[in-house]
């Protein structure tokens, strides 16, 4: 049995592009997305696949905005989870089924990527837990997330969301459910 991760949880700067650069590329969608999903609308995100996407966080990372955070272990790029006040993300703003609950200042954690070496070891409910209170200190009420729950026909790619399991560990509670296996969790001040 491998020992427990213990990560350096940092925000995306620009001086740590390269290392946010560095998790992206260790996973074939990850490279394709860059989390840009979240911040475009359909059309833009489908026609930016790769380098387009690339620029839309490079730009926010490049500008100070910290949308997101990086692990580290043993000094080694190994995660990253994006994190951001959830009027950013304009699929978000526009989507019925995860429409605001409420009017509470929440932050949405809604991607995460995790490098090769560093999967399976419980690396996600840290980024979560990590999430939240990044948000929380940046002044946020709490953080909220959209996890799927995995089964039998869920695409790897859908786990990029995160699973409850995880978001539980970390700390969030379930609040709602507008679909049967994507619950809406949240981990509040």
């Amino acid at each position: 049995m491998t020992a427990p991760l213990n990560p350096i949880i940092v925000p995306a700067t620009p001086e740590r592009w390269d290392d946010l650069v560095s998790v992206m590329s260790s996973c074939s969608y990850g490279r394709k997305c860059w989390c840009a999903y979240w911040y475009l609308p359909n059309a833009a995100f489908k026609a930016g696949w790769g380098e387009k996407n690339r620029e839309t966080l490079e730009q926010l990372v490049r500008t100070g905005a910290e949308p997101g955070l990086i692990a580290y272990v043993g000094g080694v790029p190994a995660g990253w989870v994006s994190v951001a006040p959830r009027v950013d993300f304009d699929r978000l703003r526009r989507g019925k089924n995860f429409a605001p609950l409420d009017g509470k200042d929440v932050w949405a954690v809604n991607c995460f990527i995790v490098a090769q070496p560093f999967r399976q070891q419980g690396l996600m409910p840290k980024l979560a837990r990590a999430a939240a209170e990044f948000a929380i200190g940046k002044g946020a009420e709490g953080a909220e997330a959209y996890p799927i729950e995995p089964g039998p026909k869920t695409a790897a790619n859908d786990l990029y969301l995160g699973t409850p399991k995880a978001f539980a560990e970390a700390g969030y509670a379930e609040v709602a459910r507008p679909l049967p296996r994507r619950p809406v969790m949240r981990r509040m001040r």
